[in-house]
């Protein structure tokens, strides 16, 4: 999952999220190389770390996880929320908005506790909660792909590969301190059953920022923000082990399938499997070290390849990206809606990047609010406000504080409002239209829980509140042009370099508009294979015939994955006449 995050700045998983803030800008500098060399290392690292407190502390950690309550996961999330909020992107104010934004989409569908849509505009795709992987491809892939287009380049900016895998390794010894600290933190939190692969990179990584003096250099490239996220990633599969074998509580997605595995062949996770199948335990422990070990390897092996991808003209990778990523959302539920969701939040996506506001704050949000919504249901059920008075609990809760007061004291500096730089607020007007459609839609959904019973609405209510407390005073600030200049910041106005394209988002964005336009009409193969065809004819200049070849490779490609997969893909209206042969089905 590093491969994506660092090369295209596009999550392999949930859990590689974080590794896209610097390890995607050290591709764009030429150090791609570098910066998967540095993150499987320090994974490495951290699947050794987790297998070796595993072994040590599988016998004693029985008491710690009974600790941990309703009331404490609850504080857990809050303190993964605040940390990414106050500590992604240069304005905390807006960082927390962007956070209750993602809360507010998660919000969406039918409501856990009674099953009643919310806010689904009459349609059956919105019944179901939008699905995180297009929420993941909506925030990172898009809005990154427009931008390499506009810089009409390679991804990295120097067209060359940049240091080889030893700087990395160099790297991770380097700074063996902060790749130890983040692996005990990936065992702790991955030992959490159902929290860890969600948040326990962003709460290394934010714990990385909080610990250094020169936080500026986060998020443009600096190799601490690749190695933090990687070796809490992997240690987090030690800790998920935790629960799983001595509970049957599965501590994440895998080991719940590991539980299926223990079903079939007749073997309960607990004091038997302790007493009786000790071997086996130390057979998985040792299997996980083992696998991080080959699986780094081979992949350090394989950086200084794979990272070639990075000196290849964008315009030749673009079209590609962007037909895999919509066939991507389609496997969410295999519904005409997915594409339709993947353009709409994907606009959402750009127009964040151009405008500076946090997209990993959205997404932890959205990862989030269906834990949230649970918890606050079950804390209030269960402990009334008497949760306050639990040990963990008030312990996270001060943890939660200092984190608030540390963002807030360490923040950098913002820059000095300028003229005609990027930060200057002369020309605020799109930014102020964003802003008020994000008003609108806490507006919106708050309109719309006000309809239904105290269990359905509750949750709506609370985040769209707490949403509104954050935009407004945005708003407020914006007009009164007060606000320091972190407020204002316009890609459109200057943050480009000197070679940009002078072709507008919105222009891509019609590219796109009009690749789901032909799909509607011929299906999604023929419409895909038909964008790639112009693109790269008409933005890489390509001659018919290799572009001929372009589209008809992905033809293949996705013909190939029906065929072996069982797949289907969007019809058009021409299937509605035609039955098309494969691979055009």
């Amino acid at each position: 999952d590093t491969f994506p995050s660092v090369l295209m700045g596009i999550p392999g998983t949930a859990s590689s999220q974080a590794t896209v803030m610097d390890g995607f800008p050290m591709s764009k500098k030429g150090e791609a190389t570098r910066a998967l060399s540095a993150a499987f290392s320090a994974s490495l690292f951290g699947g050794v770390f987790g297998a070796l407190v595993l072994t040590f502390t599988i016998f004693v950690a029985e008491p710690l996880i009974l600790a941990i309550g309703f009331g404490e996961q609850m504080m857990l999330i809050i303190l993964a929320l605040t940390m990414i909020g106050m500590l992604t992107g240069a304005n905390a104010l807006r960082g927390i908005a962007t956070c209750f934004l993602g809360l507010m989409i998660g919000a969406m569908g039918s409501a856990p506790a009674t099953g009643v849509e919310r806010l689904s505009f009459g349609t059956v795709y919105l019944i179901e909660p939008i699905k995180l992987v297009i929420i993941g491809l909506a925030m990172f892939a898009m809005p990154e792909i427009v931008d390499l287009l506009r810089r009409s380049r390679t991804i990295s900016k120097t067209g060359k590969l940049g240091s080889g895998w030893l700087i990395g390794v160099k790297d991770t010894i380097k700074n063996w301190w902060i790749v130890l600290r983040c692996a005990a933190i990936g065992t702790i939190v991955g030992a959490l059953p159902g929290l860890g692969g969600s948040v326990v990179d962003w709460i290394a990584y934010s714990h990385a920022i909080q610990t250094t003096k020169d936080k500026h250099l986060y998020g443009t490239g600096d190799v601490r923000g690749v190695i933090a996220p990687e070796s809490a990633n992997n240690a987090k599969e030690g800790g998920a082990l935790i629960p799983t074998l001595l509970f049957g509580i599965p501590g994440s997605g895998s080991m719940a399938i590991l539980l299926g595995g223990f079903i079939l062949i007749g073997i309960e996770p607990g004091v038997e499997l302790m007493t009786f199948n000790l071997d086996l335990v130390y057979i998985m422990v040792w299997s996980v070290a083992l696998a991080n070990i080959i699986g780094a390897g081979v992949c350090v092996g394989l950086a200084s390849h794979i990272a070639k991808l990075t000196t290849i003209r964008y315009a030749l990778i673009a079209p590609f990206m962007i037909g895999l990523i919509f066939f991507a959302a389609f496997q969410a539920t295999r519904d005409w809606g997915d594409l339709i969701t993947m353009l709409i939040l994907g606009t959402l996506g750009v127009y964040m990047k151009r405008f500076g506001w946090p997209r990993p704050a959205l997404l932890i949000g959205f990862v989030l609010a269906d834990k949230v919504e649970g918890e606050v249901y079950h804390t209030a059920t269960v402990y009334g406000f008497s949760f306050l008075e639990r040990p963990v609990v008030l312990v996270i809760l001060a943890i939660t504080a200092f984190s608030v007061y540390a963002a807030v004291k360490f923040k950098p500096n913002p820059p000095t409002l300028t003229e005609d730089g990027i930060h200057s607020h002369k020309k605020y007007g799109p930014q102020m239209a964003f802003l008020l459609l994000l008003v609108g839609f806490s507006v919106l959904l708050f309109a719309d829980a006000t309809q239904y019973q105290y269990l359905t609405a509750l949750y709506p209510m609370m985040v769209s509140i707490g949403g509104l407390c954050f935009l407004i005073p945005l708003a407020i600030l914006m007009t009164r042009k007060k606000e320091p200049s972190t407020l204002f910041h316009d890609e459109e106005r200057g943050d480009f370099e000197i070679d940009v394209e002078s072709k507008s988002i919105e222009h891509y964005l019609g590219w796109l508009l009009g690749m789901l336009g032909v799909s509607a009409l011929f299906g999604f193969v023929i419409g895909v294979s038909a964008f790639i065809y112009v693109f790269v004819r008409v933005k890489a200049k390509l001659n018919h015939a290799y572009s001929a070849v372009c589209a008809a490779s992905f033809i293949v490609f996705l013909g190939t994955l029906s065929h072996f997969l069982t797949l289907k893909y969007p019809e058009g209206l021409l299937q509605e006449f035609v039955e098309l042969p494969w691979p055009l089905q």
